[in-house]
């Protein structure tokens, strides 16, 4: 099996005053192509920072990581921000909708502003709202629906440009437990059948629980906690 994600000797630091903060020693791990894998750890210790990097939202202090084979911790930053747009997925705790468009419109802007046609972009967005259970919400403003659903329609808009990757950050952090489980299963289900890779940061013991695999981050280091199909 291929490696979607191989990341060798992340290192990552922030200077506090005359204090140099070592929030990433040297992470190294691999996630093989259709995958998911789970990284769990204290508030502070690096995890969203690891997923930052390996997003493109960051960049590390030395090391590299390899998605799909493409070194992007080398990428020139024009390179960098094509890589975000079509071959990542984003899914925060918070879910950014735009408040002045609706559930379908806002599906489908990553997509028409990547310069995928417009009818092709509806259509697909009409498709990931349908695999979320809310086509009958299309129509509706992210002020009309409920918190659970605004989540939902982040996760439909991370996968319509058909990334390779989908990086969850606290995706149930702000949701309550029926709504975390909903979540939870659309997350593994819709990257099962979009034949996506999954990385999920959380402290949420039910969604890490569904990974391949899982790890922990400890002073600065990954630990593999249990699971197959990633390699330390």
């Amino acid at each position: 099996m291929s490696n979607m994600v191989s990341a060798k000797g992340i290192v990552k630091s922030f200077v506090s005053g005359e204090e140099s903060l070592h929030i990433l020693r040297g992470i190294s791990f691999e996630i093989g192509t259709g995958l998911s894998a789970a990284i769990s750890g204290r508030s502070g210790s690096g995890k969203s920072t690891l997923l930052n990097i390996l997003g493109g939202l960051d960049r590390s202090d030395g090391g590299s990581a390899f998605v799909g084979g493409e070194e992007i911790t080398a990428l020139p930053e024009k390179a960098l921000s094509e890589y975000r747009s079509r071959k990542v997925g984003f899914i925060f705790q918070f879910h950014y909708l735009l408040k002045d468009f609706t559930a379908l419109e806002n599906v489908m802007l990553p997509a028409y502003i990547a310069g995928m046609k417009k009818k092709q972009s509806l259509e697909r967005a009409r498709a990931l709202l349908a695999d979320v259970d809310l086509i009958d919400r299309a129509g509706h403003y992210p002020s009309q629906l409920s918190g659970g659903e605004r989540q939902r329609v982040a996760v439909a808009r991370s996968m319509v440009n058909d990334p390779d990757l989908i990086l969850a950050d606290e995706p149930t952090g702000n949701l309550d437990p029926d709504n975390s489980a909903r979540i939870t299963e659309l997350l593994y289900a819709g990257a099962e059948k979009w034949g996506k890779t999954l990385l999920v940061v959380t402290h949420d013991e039910k969604l890490a629980a569904r990974a391949s695999s899982r790890y922990t981050i400890e002073n600065g280091l990954l630990i593999s906690k249990e699971g197959a199909g990633i390699n330390q």
